[in-house]
């Protein structure tokens, strides 16, 4: 699958909002609790494109949008609540017909490596990116290591692992979380082969230098980018922030 239509020159940063369904309101504080903030920061930030569950592109992903900042449609997740006191599963919420009636370019779904219901997971995985191919869509697999099977969810051999089985599912980008170095991040971009590598941004870094020296170490490991949310939307100046990751993406 060409994913030209997702980066630029190889490369990729892309904006993620999805944290309404995952987090709730509590991660959406100041300007950020409002879609059209988010838009504004993608757009004016040259993002590659932006990370929506349905009900926000219904209601705010616009045909002017379109022209402007493609579309990665989230289609499966999962509440903070549920999360609490129960094995990690997440459930398709969004069919490939309706992103496509959305206007997406790219669809993502997330597999808890190593939850009781990862065969749950894997299944749905499997008849959503054969379904989204064949439209023509891009898939990303957010895989994450979690659940009472997983003992460290961030060490390289698993990280590794998360890596490979987005190649092994099909996808044709995978978001996985940092492993802490850039050794290990390198074996994960190793083992996911001709599926690309970007960066699960994750929460928001006390010290923004913190998270720019971990997008320097992904991209010496060979990764093509970063999926970031609060580590730009929750920041004071989230355009100057952008720059600074655009620049080790496209200039490292």
């Amino acid at each position: 699958m060409d994913i030209s239509k997702l980066t630029t020159n190889g490369k990729a940063i892309y904006l993620a909002y999805d944290h309404g369904v995952e987090h709730g309101p509590v991660d959406l504080v100041g300007q950020s609790i409002g879609p059209e903030y988010i838009l504004d920061i993608a757009v004016k930030g040259g993002y590659n494109g932006v990370v929506f569950q349905k009900g926000v592109a219904q209601k705010y992903y616009t045909k002017e949008y379109r022209k402007k900042i493609p579309l990665i449609l989230k289609l499966n997740g999962k509440t903070a609540v549920y999360g609490k006191n129960r094995e990690y599963f997440s459930a398709q919420v969004c069919s490939v017909d309706e992103a496509v009636r959305l206007g997406a370019v790219g669809v993502g779904y997330t597999i808890y490596l190593g939850s009781e219901f990862e065969p749950q997971m894997l299944q749905e995985f499997g008849k959503m990116e054969e379904e989204a191919h064949k439209r023509g869509l891009i898939v990303l697999a957010w895989v994450y290591p979690r659940g009472i099977n997983v003992e460290d969810g961030s060490s390289p051999e698993i990280t590794a692992y998360a890596a490979r089985l987005a190649l092994e599912m099909g996808a044709d980008i995978a978001k996985i979380k940092y492993c802490g170095s850039t050794e290990g991040f390198k074996r994960a971009v190793e083992s996911a082969g001709r599926t690309k590598v970007v960066l699960s941004g994750g929460a928001k870094t006390d010290n923004p230098e913190d998270f720019l020296n971990v997008m320097r170490s992904i991209m010496e490991a060979g990764a093509i980018g970063v999926a970031v949310g609060r580590n730009v939307w929750q920041s004071e100046n989230p355009l100057e922030i952008t720059e600074k990751i655009k620049e080790i993406i496209w200039k490292n």
